[in-house]
């Protein structure tokens, strides 16, 4: 029962990943439509008409055509994405919203479409025809899938959009937003909140954009205050380890915007769960109270970051509700905390199970190749590359450290380091390498381990 319980919540993991995967490469492009759309439209801090008019063209095209292609180039490579950019073309010409989901359907469809064309006919094509069969295969495919996304999916698609935007905004309207917590907040402790925030929020949110020039989705899943007030409990009521580690977390956390950071904090208490509902839920309220709202999606989810992309004199309300949900958090999981603190032998138990796991890089021998992955691959694991680098540089061990995501880790790759919730999907990834577990980002005393480990193999 518990493997089947792993294998699912590998499952939607995975799946998580493949839709933020399509969104977080192009998160530069959307930043800057938000700056754009926050500065030139008619309420933005400099109107300008001429300029605004880059709005609706880079929303309506630019953003599903990237996420599109980037859907089929993770399928087949620059083939996919090409076929996969076509055929989103045809699920956004006569749509009155930004296509985003209609993207995430049909780039991938395209990338699947001429993956299987190309497998199924290279081997039997003529020398000298190569070129020829290639460009005019893709180009067939990509005009009768856009033909088909044109006819058939768009209406889908549009009918699905507005039936989310209607529920959505039913609940609003009576009130009730801030029960959506109660399904973000421990769907983000299992590192759904990349899937969460690009695949859902993030269109419903553009949409909206559209209509006010602002929108609350944007806030429901980047809000930094749940997770800053556990992290300020463990900071104020815990001991050894774990609060040695907070005021990095702390830092990484909130001016950093790397969620990931306190998700280990909530699971080796997972009772602390209640807290970040509690302030997740308060957050929300206030935002709604206030009419809190951003522009665009801030990412990583900063406080700096939700500044930045915050309308003109929306700060204010956006600061109270990070605020109001720091403090409930912080209230909520302040007992469960000291609790926590009284059985602080489990902590230094879990400490001593990873130096024994530490100790078996030994028989790895020279080791040349090390990775650092996480769900995104751009969040948690660069971190925590970077900081076993500046360990390894100072130690004088000459290792090549990358990061990446979990599903995407080089097969050259001779120790794998990634957090425990991940470890089976990193397994499945990288059977032959050598894998790592842990259960703390900025946990020092598990890094210099492995440096003080890759050290003694070195002079051996």
């Amino acid at each position: 029962m518990e493997g089947a319980a792993i294998g699912a919540r590998s499952r939607i993991q995975r799946f998580g990943r493949f839709l933020s995967g399509m969104v977080m490469p192009n998160i530069g492009a959307f930043i800057a439509w938000g700056l754009i759309t926050a500065f030139f439209i008619a309420t933005g801090w400099t109107p300008n008409e001429r300029l605004a008019t880059l709005v609706g063209p880079m929303i309506s095209y630019m953003l599903p055509l990237l996420i599109g292609f980037t859907g089929g180039r993770m399928i087949w490579n620059i083939r996919g994405g090409v076929v996969g950019a076509v055929a989103t073309m045809g699920v956004i010409v006569g749509a009155d919203i930004p296509m985003f989901i209609g993207a995430m359907i049909m780039g991938p469809v395209g990338g699947i479409i001429i993956k299987k064309f190309d497998q199924a006919v290279e081997p039997h094509i003529p020398v000298g025809f190569e070129m020829l069969i290639n460009n005019f295969s893709a180009g067939i495919i990509g005009m009768l899938l856009a033909l088909f996304s044109f006819l058939l999916i768009n209406p889908v698609v549009l009918g699905i959009t507005h039936a989310l935007q209607a529920g959505v905004g039913a609940i609003i309207q009576m009130g009730l937003l801030p029960l959506v917590s109660l399904f973000v907040e421990p769907a983000k402790i299992l590192f759904l909140n990349n899937a969460i925030n690009h695949g859902i929020f993030s269109p419903l949110g553009i949409a909206q954009v559209q209509e006010t020039g602002r929108s609350i989705y944007f806030l429901l899943e980047t809000n930094p205050g749940p997770g800053l007030g556990v992290l300020l409990a463990y900071l104020l009521f815990s001991k050894g380890a774990v609060k040695d580690s907070t005021p990095g977390a702390i830092i990484i956390h909130f001016f950093g915007g790397i969620h990931e950071i306190y998700f280990p904090y909530v699971l080796m208490n997972p009772i602390l769960l209640l807290a970040v509902i509690a302030g997740g839920a308060s957050g929300v309220a206030v935002f709604s109270l206030f009419g809190a709202g951003e522009v665009a999606t801030p990412s990583p989810g900063s406080i700096f970051a939700l500044m930045a992309v915050s309308p003109k004199g929306g700060q204010l309300p956006i600061l109270l509700g990070v605020i109001i949900s720091t403090a409930v958090s912080f209230v909520v999981a302040m007992p469960f905390v000291r609790r926590f603190a009284l059985r602080q032998e489990n902590a230094d138990a879990s400490l001593a199970q990873a130096k024994s796991q530490v100790q078996n890089i030994k028989n790895l021998g020279k080791v040349r190749k090390i990775v650092f992955a996480c769900d995104a691959g751009m969040g948690s694991s660069a971190m925590g590359a970077n900081r076993l680098k500046k360990k390894l540089k100072a130690a004088g061990v000459e290792v090549e450290v990358l990061h990446s995501s979990v599903d995407d880790i080089p097969q050259d790759a001779q120790l794998v380091i990634s957090h425990v919730n991940l470890s089976d999907r990193a397994k499945e990834s990288a059977p032959n390498a050598r894998h790592f577990s842990i259960t703390n980002f900025v946990n020092a005393p598990e890094y210099d381990d492995i440096v003080k480990e890759l050290a003694g193999s070195e002079k051996e």
